[in-house]
């Protein structure tokens, strides 16, 4: 008689704390269900929703216009103060920056992402990702202190462009009110520039992705009955990458929001939201008019993912 045939088929019970622990468990499923989702979930209820539900509470407080102090009685008038022509200003150059780099992020990812998901296969695939990713695994300071060195007057891009007798070109375009500046790195084209460098990837990968699961033959299917590239591109392409464009727009748009460094280290004095958030909050003191601030991303997002919603980008995914 070999060893396996004289095991039990039913183990004996454990004895001890562990073992009534395992019988209780085992028992009673859903009491193990709830002890391990209970830390993370109050995790999610007070340290992220708590936290939020407190930057929506003090916005709705004011500042004491002579003691300097908050008031904490409920009221608009904060958020009145958006309205003023320097916050709406802030408030409407951050949309726009933010749209405008969302914009030419996915128009310079679409066709990097089709290269990779139709034509790219072994180590150039993996050459792909690596490209990529590559950035994303360097500091987030290192990249922006780099690019604020390349864009300077004295930096290569000047170089360059004088040496190919370009650089009228950009003392033109640097001459223009709204985008132009003392040089590159301190001017709004600079500050578009390193935006979509920093969030381009974050736009490549999810198009990428929702053009891996496009069949192959619905391209060819359509050249077939006749339709151009443009209509190809149109009415069968475009619509089965929405989900990722829409994806990766979130992503774009978000952190270009809510974005602080990059302004502030690259571009003009001209303040955006994150900077203004830290103004308020810190040498200016006024508590309330930051959070007020900071709900406008909040506010602008929940409508994009509404409308994104109405318009059906999101049944794909």
């Amino acid at each position: 008689m070999t060893a396996a045939s004289t095991t039990p088929a039913i183990l004996p019970a454990r004895g001890g704390v562990l073992g009534a622990l395992s019988d209780t468990f085992w028992r009673r499923p859903r009491l193990l269900l709830f002890l391990m989702l209970t830390p993370p979930v109050l995790w999610l209820g007070i340290i992220y929703l708590g936290s939020l539900f407190a930057l929506l509470l003090q916005s709705f407080f004011s500042i004491d216009e002579f003691s300097g102090l908050i008031n904490r009685e409920f009221t608009l008038k904060t958020y009145g103060e958006l309205l003023r022509p320097a916050n709406l200003d802030i408030i409407v150059r951050t949309v726009t920056m933010a749209a405008l780099v969302t914009l030419v992020s996915a128009v310079v990812a679409f066709p990097i992402a089709y290269f990779a998901a139709r034509y790219a296969r072994g180590k150039w695939k993996a050459l792909f990702y690596l490209g990529v990713m590559l950035p994303l695994w360097s500091s987030y300071l290192v990249k922006i202190y780099a690019w604020k060195l390349i864009l300077a007057k004295e930096g290569i891009l000047t170089w360059l462009l004088a040496k190919l007798h370009l650089l009228w070109l950009v003392e033109a375009w640097l001459a223009i009110p709204i985008v132009g500046g003392n040089s590159l790195s301190v001017s709004a084209t600079g500050t578009f520039v390193v935006f979509v460098y920093v969030w381009l990837p974050f736009m490549i990968l999810p198009i990428q992705a929702a053009l891996e699961r496009v069949p192959g033959n619905l391209v060819e299917a359509s050249s077939d009955l006749g339709a151009s590239p443009g209509q190809t591109f149109r009415n069968v392409l475009f619509p089965l990458a929405l989900p990722g464009i829409v994806a990766g727009s979130i992503f774009t748009f978000s952190l270009t929001l809510g974005d602080y460094i990059i302004p502030q280290i690259v571009g003009t004095s001209r303040l955006f939201i994150g900077q203004a958030v830290y103004a308020h909050q810190g040498t200016a003191g006024n508590i309330p008019l930051a959070a007020a601030f900071t709900v406008v991303p909040i506010v602008i997002m929940g409508l994009y993912l509404w409308m994104a919603k109405r318009m059906g980008a999101f049944d794909a995914l």
